[in-house]
């Protein structure tokens, strides 16, 4: 079994992907409003920096820099995803009877079971992928990843006609050209 232990670096930039248990979901743009309002209360109660963000139904890649003093990530992600869950529930979503089947790793074919104790409900896949940005080269390679996703999946043509990216953000700031 792997021991892999996530590198806590003050003040760091990082790229993140998150993913929803069932692929092909189209919970989170379907959800938008919800999961925007779990990220406002999140940064909130514990500010950090949106580099990029780009939502597409079933999973979301980000990029943020966290403030000075603070290596923390994995308490704005566990906040993000509950307060998102917490939101849907109180609306009536129930959760998928079935949990998907893990498609890779240690517990590849196995369907998990939800641990109540932690009062998981199938929603999120229980982790989340981060890489820390090493030099301008990664960040600006991690940022075209970002607006180019949607494009990578087929919804879209031109990275501009996806609704939920911080790729308007980067526009309106003069900040975006077209690669």
């Amino acid at each position: 079994m792997s021991n892999y232990i996530r590198p806590h670096i003050s003040g760091a930039t990082i790229y993140f992907t998150v993913n929803l248990a069932e692929p092909g979901s189209r919970l989170l743009t379907d959800e938008i409003l919800r999961l925007r309002a779990a990220v406002r209360a999140t940064r909130a109660d514990r500010p950090f920096h949106i580099n990029a963000w780009v939502v597409l139904p079933d999973h979301m890649h980000a990029i943020w820099t966290l403030p000075e003093g603070d290596a923390d990530f994995s308490t704005r992600w566990g906040s993000i995803k509950s307060r998102f869950t917490i939101s849907l529930r109180r609306a009536g979503f129930s959760p998928p009877p079935v949990l998907p089947t893990v498609q890779s790793g240690r517990y590849a074919g196995l369907k998990p079971g939800l641990r109540l104790n932690k009062r998981e409900t199938g929603i999120w896949q229980r982790r989340f992928w981060e890489h820390h940005i090493r030099n301008k080269a990664d960040y600006d390679a991690h940022i075209r990843h970002c607006w180019y996703n949607p494009v990578k999946h087929g919804l879209v043509n031109h990275p501009e006609e996806w609704p939920f990216s911080s790729v308007h953000r980067d526009i309106a700031n003069g900040n975006y050209a077209a690669a």
